[in-house]
């Protein structure tokens, strides 16, 4: 497993995203302003995605495109079944207080059969898995199932997970997958942020952790 502790400004910049301005968002999703400030203050849609940057006209707030398009989409067709608030906690990288057994993992089809037996032949079996070991297996499924990543990385991204999941305290962040001359290696990253690779390392994958956090909330609600 290959570890990566330098970084070079002119190697592969894995974080740069396409951003869209507050006058675009409101128009292209029919929203409000009142609306959009709203969700900002019930913790709906994350402080750190109002970027306020200089323009020929002044000061201007901008959004992480992808994200904030994704969220908003969320919020519109859950609103009518789940409070804001509710709606609060699905979308916070918090973790979740919840622990289920192995046969409620499988009969609720969190993750298949074949990750949830390698996650505990790697971890041990338990009684109950809690929020920070389901995380672990819905990110190591994710990888499986596109068949971008081997059984035996795998190991890796259960390594990595274990040990540095606990340290986010509800940090957003991502976890990157990478290459480089056949071996493989996983980092978390908190966003937003810049991580950089030395020359000829290939990027994998990227999964947003709080993606899996609320994909995980709303599967487990």
């Amino acid at each position: 497993m290959l570890c990566y502790t330098c970084f070079r400004k002119e190697a592969l910049k894995v974080t740069e995203r396409e951003l869209i301005s507050k006058k675009d968002l409101l128009e292209l999703t029919g929203i409000s302003y009142g609306q959009l400030y709203r969700w900002k203050r019930k913790n709906l849609i994350p402080e750190e995605w109002f970027i306020r940057k200089s323009t020929f006209t002044g000061q201007e707030t901008f959004f992480p495109k992808e994200s904030i398009l994704a969220r908003i989409d969320k919020i519109v067709n859950m609103k009518d079944d789940l409070s804001l608030d509710e709606l609060a906690d699905v979308f916070s990288p918090n973790l979740s207080e919840v622990a289920l057994g192995r046969e409620e993992l499988e009969n609720r089809n969190i993750v298949t059969k074949e990750t949830l037996d390698f996650y505990i032949e790697q971890q041990g079996a338990s009684a109950v898995y809690d929020f920070e070991n389901i995380i672990c297996m819905y990110a190591l499924d994710k990888l499986l199932q596109t068949g971008e990543m081997t059984f035996e990385e795998g190991k890796g991204l259960i390594q990595t997970m274990t040990e540095h999941y606990p340290k986010l305290q509800g940090k957003a962040a991502e976890l990157i997958f990478f290459r480089k001359m056949g071996m493989s290696g996983f980092v978390i990253a908190t966003s937003p942020g810049e991580v950089y690779f030395e020359p000829r390392v290939r990027l994998v994958a990227r999964i947003s952790i709080g993606q899996c956090a609320e994909e995980l909330k709303i599967k487990l609600s």
